[in-house]
C-alpha cells in the first residue's frame, strides 16, 4: 500500500468524498501507477494480480472522464453508452457493475449490466432508457448488437478486464469485434493477471502506444500466502480432510474440477452438517448470485466452485482456500488461491494431492514459483488452519443457500424437481424437461451427461456464465449428450419405457400403441445405434399423435 491518496492522483473530489464514505482512502500499487495516465486519457495496459484493485483502477478514470464529459454537453443517446467494460463472467460482470454504479450516481451516469443465462428483455428496456455505461459479457453484447438493440458508435472508453481469461475461454474473436466496432479514436484500458500472446495481439491492433503499468511479475503468488501440499493416500481420506477443513468458524472455499463434483460435494458437507453453497455453470443465474449472497454474507461459510468460477468470486476474509482437485494449469492455480489474501490481507491456501498427482502438481507449483513441497498430512497444521469449529446444522436446518439433496417425490432447497417435472428457478441444471420411465425411482435424470465434466473448449460450452459462454454470439447450449431427443431412449437411464410410448428389447417384436393400430400414417423414422450390445434400432413416430415406437432389427 501506498501513502498517495486518490486525490492527489487527480481523481475529482466528489469521487474521492464517496470512496471516504466507505473507507477506502488509500490507493494500491495498481490505482497508484495507472490513474495518472487513465485519468488523462491514454491508453492503459495494466498487469496486476488477482485481488490487487484493478476494478477500480479502471472504474475511476471511466466515470471521471464521462462524467467531464457529460459537463461539456455530451449526451448519452438511448441504446447507445459511451463507456462499455467487457468481462468474461457473470459474476465478474455484476461484481464491476456494484463497484462502478455508486461512482456512478455521483456522477449523475446510469450503468447497467448485459449477458446471458437471464432474459434479455429488461437488459433491451435498460438500453431504450438511455445508459451510459455498459459491464457486458461478449456473447450478449454480440447478440443484441445484431438485433439491433445496441450500437457501439458512441463508444469513449472500452475496457476490457480480465482479458487473460477470454482469451483462455475462446473468446478473442467475439471481443476482436466488438473493438472493432467502437470508434477508432476512443481510449481503452486493457487489464489482466497475465499477457499472453492471445492479448498481445489484442494490444497491437486496438491500443494506441499504451502505457503498460506492471505491479507484479508474469506469474505472480501473493506473498502474504502460506501453501501447504498435502498428500492423502485414497479418495475416503482426502473426503474426511475436506470435511474436517470445513468445519471451522470462518469462511472457506473449494474448488473442484467439474460442476457435477462441485454440486456433489456441496450436498455431502451440507448433509454432514457444514451448510455449503455450490457455483458453477449449471446454475440459473438466480441461484448463481443467490448462493454467493449467502457466501458473502456468512450465511453459508463455505462455497465450492469450479475453475472458471473463481473469476467471479470477489468476497473479502476468505480465510482458507483448498484445492480438493488441483488445477490442470498454473494460472488457474494462482487464480484460484487469489480468492483469500485479497486487499493485501493474508491467507492459507491447500492442496490435496493423491500420489498418482504428486508429479503433475509438482511441475504446477515450479510454474507458479510456489515452494512448498507435498508431504503427508500434518495434524497440527491441519488444526490450525481449522481454528474454531463451528457447531454442526441439521440438513432440514440448513440456510436457504445450502445446496441440498432433493428428497424422492419433493423439490429440494436449490429448485430442482425430485421425481421427474422440471426444475425451475433455483439451482436448476438445465431448462429441459426430465423424462422418466414410471417405475424409476427419484433423483436426477441421467446425471452423467447432464453435469458432465471438464469445460469444452471447441464444443457445447455454456455461455456467459461460470463455465464461460459460447464465443461467436450462437445462442446457450448444454453439453454434448446432456439434451435427449424426443422420444429418443436414454441407455444410461435402466427401466424401458418413455412418457410418449413403449419400446421392446428383442425378437424383432413391435409394441405398438393404439396411434397405430388405429391406421395412423407413422411419421419419420430413423435408425439408431443402441450403446447397449450395437443393437441397431428403428424409432417411428406416427403423425399427429407423437407416439413412439422402437422395433429391433
Amino acid at each position: 500500500m501506498t501513502t498517495s491518496s486518490f486525490g492527489a492522483l487527480g481523481v475529482p473530489a466528489p469521487l474521492v468524498a464517496d470512496l471516504a464514505t466507505r473507507g477506502i482512502t488509500s490507493p494500491f500499487p495498481i490505482q497508484t501507477a495507472t490513474l495518472p495516465d487513465s485519468l488523462a486519457g491514454r491508453d492503459v495496459l495494466g498487469r496486476g494480480r488477482t485481488g490487487s484493485g484493478k476494478t477500480l483502477a479502471f472504474s475511476l478514470p471511466l466515470v471521471a472522464r464521462l462524467a467531464e464529459g457529460k459537463r461539456a454537453g455530451k449526451r448519452t443517446t438511448p441504446s447507445r453508452p459511451r463507456g462499455l467494460v467487457l468481462a468474461p463472467t457473470r459474476e465478474l460482470a455484476t461484481q464491476i457493475a456494484q463497484t462502478l454504479t455508486p461512482l456512478a450516481e455521483v456522477a449523475g451516469l446510469r450503468v447497467t449490466t448485459i449477458f446471458g443465462g437471464v432474459g434479455q428483455n429488461p437488459q433491451v428496456s435498460a438500453l431504450r432508457g438511455g445508459v451510459d455505461i455498459v459491464v457486458a459479457c461478449p456473447g450478449r453484447l454480440e447478440d443484441l448488437k445484431g438485433q439491433g438493440h445496441v450500437s457501439l458508435d458512441d463508444v469513449e472508453i472500452t475496457v476490457l478486464d480480465e482479458a487473460d481469461h477470454m482469451a483462455d475461454l475462446g473468446f478473442l474473436p467475439g471481443v476482436t469485434r466488438i473493438l472493432a466496432a467502437t470508434p477508432a479514436g476512443g481510449q481503452r484500458m486493457l487489464f489482466s493477471a497475465t499477457l499472453d500472446a492471445g492479448v498481445d495481439k489484442l494490444v497491437k491492433r486496438f491500443l494506441s502506444r499504451p502505457v503498460t503499468h506492471s505491479v507484479d511479475p508474469a506469474s505472480s503468488p501473493v506473498a502474504a500466502l502460506t501453501h501447504h501440499l498435502f498428500e492423502v493416500r485414497d479418495v475416503a481420506a482426502k473426503r474426511e480432510l475436506v470435511e474436517r477443513l470445513a468445519s471451522g468458524t470462518g469462511r472457506r472455499l473449494l474448488f473442484m474440477r467439474t460442476k457435477h463434483q462441485a454440486r456433489q460435494m456441496a450436498r455431502r458437507l451440507t448433509a454432514a452438517g457444514i451448510p455449503a453453497a455450490d457455483l458453477h455453470g449449471n446454475l440459473s443465474q438466480g441461484a448463481r448470485e443467490r448462493n454467493l449472497a449467502a457466501f458473502a454474507s456468512g450465511e453459508v461459510r463455505v462455497m465450492v466452485a469450479t475453475d472458471i468460477a473463481a473469476r467471479g468470486i470477489h468476497v473479502d476474509d476468505v480465510d482458507l482456500v483448498v484445492h480438493v482437485d488441483p488445477p490442470a494449469e498454473h494460472k488457474a492455480y494462482l487464480h484460484r488461491s487469489g480468492r483469500t489474501a485479497r486487499a493485501g490481507a493474508g491467507g492459507d491456501v491447500v492442496t490435496l494431492v493423491l500420489s498418482e498427482q504428486r508429479a503433475d502438481v509438482a511441475a504446477l507449483t515450479r510454474a507458479a514459483k510456489i515452494n512448498a513441497k507435498v508431504r503427508p498430512v500434518d495434524e497440527g497444521a491441519v488444526a490450525r488452519l481449522v481454528g474454531e469449529i463451528a457447531p454442526r446444522v441439521a440438513p432440514q436446518d440448513a440456510p436457504s443457500g445450502a445446496a441440498q439433496k432433493p428428497a424422492a417425490g419433493g423439490r429440494a432447497a436449490g429448485g430442482r424437481t425430485a421425481a421427474g417435472g422440471r426444475a425451475v428457478g433455483g439451482n436448476g441444471a438445465g431448462r429441459g424437461r426430465s423424462r422418466r420411465s414410471a417405475g424409476a425411482e427419484g433423483g436426477l435424470h441421467n446425471p452423467a451427461t447432464a453435469e458432465s465434466g471438464a469445460t469444452k473448449r471447441d464444443g457445447a460450452v455454456k455461455r456467459d456464465g461460470a463455465q464461460g459462454e459460447r464465443p461467436g454470439g450462437s445462442t446457450d447450449q448444454r453439453a454434448a449428450g446432456g439434451r435427449r431427443r424426443r422420444g429418443q431412449r436414454s441407455a444410461a437411464n435402466g427401466p424401458r419405457g418413455e412418457s410418449r410410448g413403449q419400446g421392446v428389447r428383442g425378437g424383432g417384436q413391435t409394441k405398438q400403441g393404439p396411434a397405430t393400430s388405429a391406421g395412423r400414417t407413422p411419421g419419420r423414422s430413423q435408425r439408431r445405434a443402441s450403446s447397449r450390445g450395437g443393437a441397431v434400432y428403428t424409432t417411428s413416430t406416427t403423425g399427429s399423435s407423437g407416439f413412439v415406437q422402437m422395433t429391433d432389427r
